[in-house]
């Protein structure tokens, strides 16, 4: 029988008939790592003997009749930012290397409680800065429908272990577009939910106000089946929004009431956009104009300072996050000799010597942009500026809602690039998230689908955006989009 990793939903139904045990299918996504990673790189740790014990565990106590969670037997896989027991949590850096958690992410702890298999950390751009998943310290990850170009970022190893046909869901996080991006180069589904529907306690802080974990995999059904599994309050996260969890599965066969779909014909005419990405998005709004929807065009009169907004809020949030990294409590540290410190003493010697070794140069790159967003006489021109214009991005949003339920666009101005094009160019780099930074400036919920094939048969994203808590109206859209298109079936050659 041919294992179908490629989906949740198929493997839950194959392992409530008793046609497939939990530890045929994590021997089976075991296996299907072992040949694509050597290429993919998509893990930077594969958790062999544990995964197949708790598959085994799962097996007994289904056999003996035992309740057991809705992601029962299904192998996943989480981004090295979360913090797992049984697996080192490094970042893909070297200042984490090796690093073990004392405790779970909430996140984690769900996934165990609802009895998915965990199979291994995804490597990611070193403390999750970058779009390229090349500033990892553990190797590149490369995307599966064609080795010589990126997967995107930072999710890039979650996304790629998906498109590879490894495992059927993983979790990645999203503080600018790093859910939607590499979703989109990779050619399956992501979710970056409203700020606070997931628990952040566990994620490892790149900029926490802008930071969310969410669900990928290749359709909305599994998403939805994967966001029930983590969604929900958490007394750990202050942030965490105390509001009631739907049930994200229900109602996906269907759209009540008549769909107002916002359209931002800015996004469409902006410099830099491939004609085949604005065809896809094209293409996009005709499928749900047949389906009924009301396409309406809308405008976020703020929308060009989306970019420069989100680097400075960011890299500043950052430098002050990754100030616990000194090479004294934990992480990498540097020994340092007395006859080597100098007039600095052997403290801060250590300090500097130990970032210094440790950070790679994105993040001293966004550590530096933080510490003079923030320093003396620069803070209120910088950062107290950017959050007075962050303001007014989610302004524009909640105008713009006031009118359409959803809003369709691009995620990337391109499709897939090619390794090392923008490695070099961190302000083309930086523009890969034009559209994708202003949901996380507003904290709303956004969604990431295959919405065509280029000439060259790579994949290209369409993205959907929702008022907030409104992740429920987005599946249901993207549901009914995959009902109408087979871009979410197309698997990499």
């Amino acid at each position: 029988m041919t294992i179908p990793l490629d989906s949740a939903a198929k493997l839950l139904g194959l392992l409530a008939s008793g046609e497939l045990t939990a530890r045929q299918a994590t021997q089976a996504s075991l296996d299907r790592i072992a040949v694509t990673d050597p290429e993919v790189g998509a893990f930077t740790f594969v958790n062999t003997e544990a995964a197949l014990a708790a598959a085994d565990s799962i097996d007994q106590r289904r056999r003996d009749g035992q309740p057991l969670g809705a992601l029962a037997g299904v192998p996943i896989a989480v981004k090295d930012v979360l913090c797992t027991t049984d697996m080192p949590t490094t970042c893909s850096s070297r200042m984490l290397e090796n690093h073990m958690s004392p405790y779970d992410a909430t996140v984690v702890t769900r996934l165990r409680a609802a009895d998915a298999v965990i199979v291994g950390k995804t490597n990611m751009d070193e403390f999750a800065m970058g779009a390229s998943t090349e500033t990892s310290a553990f190797g590149k990850t490369t995307n599966p429908w064609n080795p010589s170009l990126t997967p995107g970022g930072s999710s890039g190893g979650a996304a790629a272990c998906v498109a590879a046909g490894d495992v059927p869901l993983s979790l990645g996080s999203d503080t600018g577009g790093s859910i939607r991006q590499p979703a989109a180069f990779c050619g399956i589904t992501g979710l970056k939910p409203t700020y606070g529907r997931v628990s952040r306690y566990g994620l490892i802080a790149f900029a926490s106000s802008l930071d969310q974990v969410g669900p990928m995999a290749f359709d909305a059904i599994d998403c939805a089946t994967l966001l029930n599994a983590i969604a929900g309050s958490d007394a750990s996260d202050s942030t965490s929004l105390p509001v009631e969890t739907p049930d994200f599965t229900a109602g996906l066969d269907r759209i009540e009431g008549e769909l107002r779909i916002g359209i931002v014909k800015h996004h469409l005419e902006a410099e830099g956009l491939d004609p085949e990405v604005r065809q896809a998005v094209d293409d996009a709004i005709e499928v749900f104009r047949d389906a009924g929807a009301k396409i309406v065009e809308v405008e976020l009169p703020h929308s060009d300072y989306w970019v420069p907004t989100y680097y400075v809020i960011a890299p500043s949030e950052a430098s002050s996050n990754l100030s616990r990294y000194d090479g004294a409590h934990y992480g990498h540290r540097s020994p340092v000799a007395a006859s080597d410190a100098g007039d600095r003493g052997p403290l801060v010697a250590t300090y500097c010597r130990s970032r210094g070794e440790a950070f790679g140069a994105e993040v001293k790159r966004r550590i530096m942009i933080g510490m003079y967003a923030l320093s003396a006489g620069y803070g209120d021109k910088y950062y107290v500026k950017a959050l007075q214009v962050r303001r007014l991005i989610r302004q524009d949003f909640d105008s713009a809602f006031q009118n359409v339920d959803l809003l369709l666009g691009p995620v990337t101005p391109t499709p897939p690039f090619a390794m090392g094009e923008k490695i070099d160019d961190p302000l083309q780099m930086y523009l890969c998230d034009l559209f994708t930074v202003g949901a996380n400036l507003a904290g709303i919920p956004a969604l990431s689908m295959p919405g065509g094939l280029t000439s060259n048969n790579l994949p290209i994203g369409i993205q959907l955006q929702a008022p907030p808590l409104q992740e429920a109206k987005l599946l249901q859209a993207a549901a009914a989009f995959q009902r109408a298109t087979d871009w979410h079936t197309k698997r990499p050659l």
